[in-house]
């Protein structure tokens, strides 16, 4: 049964712009570290986690804000398909592209194939009894953190979530938890719509420049997610091909590892400072920046590095060079 359209709320579009402009700018973050512009680890580093994290979590609230919105009086089968394969075919452009950029760790199971699935499995409660879907919410949520085996750490099954170990991909969105993030969306609304204050939610429109775009950029959120990364890496890409950031980047992480490690044994950090750049200089003039990034040392480049060693520490003890 086909139910009337629920009216818009601009209030949702306006989150939808805020979520997307939130994840170009992590994505951008992302791709300026990958090619070595800022020195912070954006895939790894716990707090960058957590920005990515929670930017997921409010772009699934917001897929089960929608689907009740959209469907709740009645699921709109024309529209929803329309709109469910425009997502479909936007993660399989995205598994291609990142598997002929990324063969060893593209995109199987990221964002939009999450939303396509999720979408499919929220229909499902945007009428059930609500009890029903809290009831499901908490144990989406809650079991990955009771249950795993390595049998989830293939590919095959990782979609799940109850690896120990991911596999290597540059984006995944298992169905545990983050179904889970759909159904709070679903139960919010409907909370929502069930109490006094739809009326005036919905009654709230954007007036200014800013509010007008955002809900703009709402509306097309889906587009503006295929579009920004290619833009962002053609922008990216071909400046580190030119400026060579990385070259800048190799340096300071050996001055900062050198630096900690020298510290470590007890030398005053000044002295440090001017033991590393010693090393540092050594490293360039002769050319020995395969052997210290591999670890792959030959017998001539460990002689080298064992004379730059005892002419670095006699810079800061020259003291040395008169026991010699």
């Amino acid at each position: 049964m086909i139910d009337t359209l629920r009216p818009r709320f601009a209030i949702v579009d306006i989150a939808r712009g805020v979520a997307i402009i939130a994840m170009v700018a992590y994505h951008l973050c992302w791709d300026l570290s990958y090619f070595r512009f800022i020195a912070a680890d954006v895939g790894y580093d716990p707090q960058w986690v957590l920005i990515a994290r929670s930017i997921l979590a409010v772009f699934l609230f917001l897929v089960g804000v929608g689907l009740v919105l959209g469907h709740g009086n009645g699921i709109r089968w024309s529209s929803f398909w329309r709109r469910w394969l425009f997502v479909l075919a936007g993660a399989i452009i995205i598994t291609v592209a990142t598997y002929v950029v990324f063969p060893q760790s593209f995109v199987y199971f990221g964002v939009l194939h999450a939303i396509a699935l999720f979408s499919l499995m929220g229909l499902a409660f945007v009428r059930t009894p609500l009890w029903l879907a809290i009831v499901v919410a908490a144990v989406v949520i809650a079991l990955p953190f009771f249950h795993s085996d390595p049998l989830f750490n293939q590919k095959a099954w990782s979609w799940l979530g109850f690896w120990q170990v991911p596999p290597p991909t540059n984006d995944l969105v298992p169905v545990f938890p983050w179904f889970g993030a759909v159904l709070l969306g679903i139960i919010a609304t409907r909370f929502v719509l069930a109490s006094g204050l739809a009326p005036r939610l919905a009654a709230i429109a954007p007036t200014g420049r800013l509010p007008r775009l955002l809900a703009l950029l709402g509306r097309w959120s889906l587009l503006v997610y295929l579009l920004h990364q290619p833009i962002l890496l053609g922008l990216v890409y071909p400046a580190a091909a030119i400026l060579q950031p990385q070259l800048a980047m190799r340096d300071a992480d050996f001055l900062r590892s050198c630096q900690s490690t020298c510290e470590a044994g007890g030398t005053p950090a000044a002295m440090c400072v001017t033991y590393c750049q010693c090393g540092l200089a050594g490293v360039e003039s002769n050319d020995l920046w395969n052997a210290i990034q591999t670890g792959m040392v030959s017998a001539a480049e460990q002689a080298l590095l064992d004379a730059q060693n005892r002419q670095c520490s006699a810079v800061i003890y020259p003291e040395l060079n008169l026991a010699q």
